[in-house]
């Protein structure tokens, strides 16, 4: 007989959160049925800081380092986040276990389309990168700030305007009617991990790593290596607009110096020798 395997599992205590912890705990439950799921929910800084823009409270890694903490000192096995959420540079001690399944990454907006907007509308965002990209669309639009839970920010679309969020956190919840646009990513590129779920845990934890392997996606494993080895060379977190994406075989990815200007840049990632290798040298040429 199989003995049963507890997991103590870390997650954010958040509706999208804990909504992308259960689809990984179903997953888990389903390749190893001998795993018993216990939950040990953690609130982050950027969970409390509400009312602060990311880029003021640290950018990148606001909303992981409390649910990383639970598994460095022994919490927990096993944390579960946006992938997006996660800073370029590895944790110590920490590694990367599994990545899920990824789920679209395109940004899209919530009370409009973007030809629908008006001239002037204004469009609520607490992303940097969101702003620059419609601005460089769209110079004539407004923004705002917005920060919260998805159902806080649902409810501050602005009249008459637009908040721009993940096609893939109104997914997760099954909210997927409230979305008025799409955003091509060709242009509209999203952020790193946008869409993917990663799994982390303690690197000299071969039980849990042999675990994970189990519902390791390959296909988002190698599309978010490779969209972080960008960021990590660009050396960036929230406070300077960049995106990249990986879809096709190619990684399209864009930065915005100082002096406002958005360069962008597109280079073939599958099949070549060291898909790294090219997204440190696109990194490089957007950045100049």
């Amino acid at each position: 007989m199989t003995s049963t395997r507890c997991l103590r599992v870390a997650t954010r205590s958040s509706p999208q959160a804990r909504a992308q912890a259960d689809h990984i705990a179903n997953e888990l439950g389903a390749a190893h049925p001998a795993i018993d799921v216990q939950w040990v929910f953690v609130d982050t800084v950027g969970d409390r800081a509400v009312d602060v823009p990311l880029h003021r409270i640290g950018g990148q890694g606001v909303f992981v380092k409390e649910v990383q903490r639970a598994v460095i000192d022994g919490r927990a096995d096993i944390a579960v986040h946006s992938a997006k959420d996660l800073p370029s540079t590895f944790t110590p001690g920490l590694t990367i276990g599994a990545y899920g399944a990824r789920r679209d990454a395109r940004d899209v907006l919530v009370g409009t389309t973007l030809d629908e907007l008006a001239v002037g509308a204004t469009v609520a965002t607490g992303s940097v990168r969101r702003k620059a990209l419609l601005a460089e669309r769209r110079p004539d639009l407004q923004f705002t700030e917005l920060r919260g839970n998805i159902a806080t920010r649902l409810s501050k679309v602005p009249a008459n305007g637009a908040i721009v969020m993940a096609a893939a956190a109104l997914d997760i919840l099954g909210m997927p009617e409230r979305i008025g646009d799409y955003l091509d990513p060709a242009w509209f590129v999203p952020q790193v991990g946008q869409g993917a779920v990663a799994i982390e845990c303690r690197d000299d934890d071969a039980d849990t790593l042999g675990v994970l392997a189990m519902i390791d996606n390959q296909a988002s494993r190698f599309a978010v290596e490779v969209e972080r080895t960008f960021l990590a060379e660009i050396g960036s977190g929230c406070s300077l607009p960049v995106g990249a994406h990986v879809a096709d075989g190619y990684l399209t990815a864009f930065s915005q110096a100082v002096d406002g200007v958005i360069r962008r840049g597109r280079a073939l990632v599958e099949g070549v020798g060291d898909p790294l290798a090219v997204a440190r040298q696109l990194a490089a040429d957007v950045s100049r």
